[in-house]
């Protein structure tokens, strides 16, 4: 019988692995100038740690791994029984393999607190794994390169990441817009369309609009119960203008976005003192905002 690979992973031939090996070195070097420290987590977590950070559809992408040995010996009969398989996997399985890097980040450092130095500067270059469907570029087994501060809510840290990511990708000879946004900015969004209580579905819509587009965005909200007429006005209106100023005045009713903008401003400030290879954006449409995801390139 011929030996294939699971779905979704990949082998690399050693020229391919070579220049693997050369992106995460640049990558990597890049991270130590600006002081971040590596750290390294197991590819398998507790699903108690995973299961409810991203979602419910990021955790029907999990990887699930079956308990050692018999794993049917404390298998919740009663499920087994009627095939429930959602009811079932919590006594079959109790760990899981990373989604990503961040939710284990944050175990991490709770866990070492009192071991670490704050405001800690974290890098971290590992694989991660997703039941998705594989297709053209996406698999089921990738790398995520992590660079993230705990400890600070100084901005200084927003602009220096841009730095980042300048400086990675102009040494790569790849040139990019790197694109920002803030989490106060989309609860704000949420705020003045009046659907606060839908900001997570309205973030998930958000996330998928470079996919499927500013229809198929509508049709997500339409799928999470929100009217997408009045918050589309807001949108259409700020892509048209790609103003910020303009922008704050749509968004005036809300404190939380005017906070947000504010401090968009403030990074943008910080790096006019700053010489980037690349242009420098605000977008919107990004569903991770500045205190609620620090970056991953």
């Amino acid at each position: 019988m011929k030996p294939s690979l699971p779905k979704g992973t990949r082998d690399f031939l050693p020229e391919a692995a070579t220049k693997r090996q050369y992106l995460f070195a640049t990558i990597a070097s890049v991270f130590r100038k600006y002081g971040f420290a590596p750290i390294e987590t197991p590819a398998l977590e507790n699903l108690s740690t995973l299961t409810g950070k991203y979602g419910e559809e990021g955790d029907r992408l999990l990887f699930r791994v079956l308990n050692n040995g018999d794993f049917l010996s404390g298998a919740d009969t009663d499920a087994l029984s009627r095939l429930d398989s959602q009811a079932l996997a919590p006594s079959i399985a109790k760990r899981g393999m990373r989604y990503d890097l961040t939710v284990p980040f944050a175990r991490f450092v709770v866990m070492h607190q009192n071991e670490l130095p704050f405001p800690f500067k974290r890098y971290q270059i590992q694989p991660v794994w997703r039941a998705d469907r594989p297709q053209k570029g996406r698999y089921q087994e990738f790398y995520q390169c992590d660079v993230d501060v705990v400890g600070s809510k100084s901005l200084l840290y927003e602009a220096e990441l841009v730095q980042i990511y300048d400086e990675v990708f102009a040494a790569l000879g790849m040139p990019v817009v790197i694109r920002l946004n803030h989490r106060k900015i989309l609860t704000g969004i949420a705020e003045v369309a009046g659907i606060s209580d839908k900001l997570t579905d309205m973030t998930k819509a958000l996330d998928k609009w470079d996919k499927i587009g500013e229809e198929g965005v509508r049709l997500e909200f339409k799928k999470y119960g929100i009217e997408p007429t009045s918050i589309f006005k807001l949108f259409m209106s700020y892509l048209q203008n790609h103003s910020i100023n303009d922008f704050r005045q749509l968004l005036s009713s809300s404190p939380t976005a005017l906070q947000g903008i504010d401090e968009i401003q403030q990074v943008f400030g910080f790096l006019k003192n700053v010489t980037l290879q690349n242009k420098v954006d605000l977008d919107i449409k990004l569903a991770r905002g500045l205190d609620y995801y620090t970056g991953c390139i």
